[in-house]
C-alpha cells in the first residue's frame, strides 16, 4: 500500500529523480539515530508525548515527532553503567552490531532526558529515579544538550544506571532517497516512570503536547498537525493497545527491519510506500 505525498514533495522527489538520473546527484548518506515513543494511559486510550519541531529546524520543521535524536560518538562508551538487556541482545533485536545496539539504546534514553525531562535510570536494576524537575537536575539536562557532558560521565556523578529494561524496540525506518537529511531511525518505546514528569525543555521544539497516540491520527487526517510517515504510522500501531505495558509486551515480538519507503510516480501523481505491516491499519483507517 502506498500514501500520497504532497505536492511540494512531489515536485521535489522527480526533480532528484532526474538529477540521479544524470549522474548529478546520489542520495545522502544516512545518519544513525534514536527516538523513543513515550507513554501513559490517557481517558481516550493511550497517549503518546510529541513535540511540535520549530518551523525553523532543516529537517522536519514544523512537524510532530516523539523525543529523539542522532547518536553521539560518546554513546558508544562501553563503560555505561547498564542494567537489563545486554548489548548482544538488543542487537540481535535491533539487526545491528553490539557496538551499534549500545551507543542506540544509549541516545533512545540520553535523548529523551535531553528534550523531555524524563530519566530511564534508577541507583539500582529495581529502581527509577522519581523526580528530576529540580534544578541540578536541569543544570545536567542542559550540560548533556550542549555536549559539554557525557551520558556515561553523567550517570557516573549521580550513582545511575541505564535501565535499558524500560525499553522496548518497535521499528526502524529510514529517510527517503530524495531527503537532502537523511537519518536510519530506531524507533522505541517506554512507558513515563511513575512520579515522573515531562516538561517544555527541548530547543528544537516550539511546544510539547501529551495526546491520544489516535487522536493525533485524527488531528493530522483533519490538517491539523503536520507528521511524517514513520510518527503518523507508529502513533497509529500503538494507538491500537490499551495501556502502555500491552505496547511494552507486544514489542517483544517486532520485526525490525529497516524500511525506507519508495516512491512511485507515474508522471501524474507520486505515492509512497509503507510497511506491510501497516496496511490493514491504514486500509480500516479510511473505510
Amino acid at each position: 500500500m502506498r500514501v500520497a505525498l504532497p505536492e511540494h514533495l512531489v515536485a521535489h522527489a522527480r526533480e532528484f529523480a532526474e538529477e540521479c538520473a544524470q549522474g548529478r546527484r546520489t542520495p545522502a548518506e544516512p545518519r544513525d539515530a534514536a527516538t523513543v515513543v513515550l507513554m501513559r494511559p490517557g481517558a481516550a486510550g493511550l497517549d503518546v508525548y510529541l513535540l511540535h519541531r520549530q518551523t525553523s529546524m532543516a529537517f522536519a520543521g514544523g512537524m510532530c515527532v516523539f523525543p529523539g535524536g542522532g547518536v553521539d560518538p560518546r554513546d558508544f562508551d562501553r563503560e555505561v553503567a547498564w542494567s537489563g538487556p545486554a548489548a548482544e541482545v538488543w542487537a540481535e533485536q535491533l539487526q545491528t552490531s553490539e557496538e551499534m545496539a549500545r551507543a542506540l539504546v544509549c541516545a533512545a534514553v540520553r535523548e529523551t532526558f535531553e528534550e523531555s525531562g524524563v530519566l530511564l535510570a534508577g541507583p539500582s536494576a529495581d529502581e527509577v529515579v522519581a523526580d528530576t524537575t529540580g534544578d541540578d537536575w536541569e543544570a545536567d539536562r542542559r550540560a548533556l544538550e550542549v555536549k559539554e557532558l557525557s551520558f556515561t560521565a553523567f550517570l557516573d556523578r549521580r550513582g545511575l544506571v541505564l535501565r535499558t529494561d524500560l525499553l522496548g524496540a518497535w521499528a526502524a525506518w529510514c529517510t527517503p532517497e530524495f531527503e537532502p537529511r537523511r537519518f536510519r531511525t530506531w524507533f522505541f518505546v517506554a512507558a513515563l516512570p511513575p512520579g515522573q514528569r515531562t516538561r517544555d525543555v527541548s530547543s528544537e521544539s516550539s511546544s510539547v503536547t501529551w495526546m491520544s497516540a489516535l487522536g493525533a491520527c485524527d488531528a493530522v487526517d483533519a490538517h491539523e498537525l503536520g507528521m511524517m510517515p514513520p510518527t503518523y504510522v507508529t502513533c497509529l500501531e500503538v494507538g491500537q493497545y490499551a495501556d502502555p505495558d500491552t505496547v511494552l509486551v507486544a514489542a517483544a515480538g517486532r520485526d525490525l527491519t529497516m524500511f525506507t519507503p519508495a516512491v512511485q510516480d507515474d508522471g501524474r501523481s507520486a505515492t509512497m510506500s509503507v510497511p506491510d505491516r501497516a496496511v490493514p491499519l491504514l486500509e480500516m483507517r479510511r473505510g
